[in-house]
């Protein structure tokens, strides 16, 4: 039986899903919050929800997870641009994971499902990005495939098994009340604030605010039409080094190096360098040449009409996001793995 506004969150303690669990505690929503281990209790801390142990790879666990649930959050999945077999460690995990909690959901009986999906599943050929342009045609990264794939995916299950669903396509989230380790977005501010980026590699990010992007999947819910999707992002994109001018200006007594232009030759050079040295050490390269020929240059810049008449979707500046974000790391450095030596320049 169906509880009452009852909601479920996967990945309910990473960085997006645990924003979604406190918006709607705060909104008066009863949560159960869905982690794949239940020791990792912190960042539900304070917060009046259940807590039960699900993952995306087992369906079953997920049938449990999933009585009486009226709305399913689907947030938990593989973020990550890199892995040592990425077949295997990203696009099959997303890949099944979305078979196996949409084919849990309509066998516990939820209503509707507000999928996460991601900007990665666009088409950036014709700027700016809008929704009804199709899906992302360059097949290089295994995370964008996933996301691509899994989407069609969803939106294909859901119409078989009579599930409503709605994607919501977040972009770059960074924000407080985040993790340690931080996720993808975050940790390139960490890099700038810790002065790791060698060179200017012309890669854009569309920067938003992880409160906006958790609101935004509640509005979803609420006024998302079935089998639509939704972009939350903001319009406009800011270069790496663009960011990296602004966190020296907001903080000027970190010295903040703005990292020089180099030829394209070279930076191929430099990240297949860093590819090999990844191979020996087992941790992800901070650029590859992947990363350069997909994304160097590209303007992740984004139509978001759509979202904000259909959903009231009104995320804040992000130039704002940044410096949220920004203050959040410099008053969280030791939780958050930020070297007090690399902030002060002894």
């Amino acid at each position: 039986m169906i509880k009452n506004n009852l909601a479920l969150v996967s990945g309910a303690n990473g960085h997006l899903g645990n924003n979604v669990v406190r918006l709607l505690l705060k909104k008066g929503i009863p949560v159960r919050a869905a982690v794949r281990n239940r020791n990792n209790t912190k960042p539900f801390e304070g917060l009046n929800c259940e807590l039960v142990q699900a993952d995306i790879t087992d369906k079953t666990s997920f049938v449990q997870a999933l009585q009486g649930v009226e709305t399913f959050y689907a947030v938990g999945a593989a973020f990550k641009l890199w892995a040592k077999d990425p077949k295997k460690e990203i696009y099959d995990v997303n890949i099944n994971g979305t078979r196996n909690t949409i084919e849990a959901a309509a066998e516990a009986g939820v209503k509707k499902i507000v999928y996460v999906s991601s900007i990665a599943a666009l088409n950036y050929s014709k700027l700016p990005a809008r929704e009804i342009g199709g899906y992302n045609p360059d097949r290089r990264d295994m995370y964008y495939n996933s996301k691509n794939d899994g989407e069609k995916l969803a939106f294909e299950l859901a119409q078989k098994l009579g599930v409503e669903l709605v994607s919501v396509m977040p972009s770059a989230m960074i924000g407080s009340d985040a993790f340690f380790p931080l996720n993808v977005s975050y940790n390139i501010l960490k890099l700038i604030l810790n002065k790791e980026i060698p060179v200017d590699t012309k890669i854009t990010l569309n920067w938003i605010d992880v409160k906006d992007v958790a609101e935004g999947c509640y509005l979803a819910a609420q006024k998302g039409r079935p089998g639509e999707r939704y972009i939350l992002a903001n319009e406009k994109c800011m270069t790496i080094t663009d960011t990296t001018i602004l966190a020296g200006k907001l903080y000027p007594e970190l010295d903040v190096k703005v990292p020089g232009s180099v030829p394209k030759l070279l930076l191929y050079a430099i990240a297949g360098i860093m590819e090999v040295t990844a191979k020996f050490n087992g941790k992800p390269p901070l650029l590859t040449r992947k990363d350069i020929a997909m994304f160097s240059g590209l303007q992740q810049d984004f139509d978001i009409s759509k979202s904000r008449n259909e959903l009231g979707f009104n995320p804040k500046s992000p130039e704002l996001a940044v410096k949220e974000a920004l203050d959040y790391l410099m008053k969280n450095k030791n939780l958050l793995g930020l070297e007090k030596a690399s902030f002060y320049g002894v």
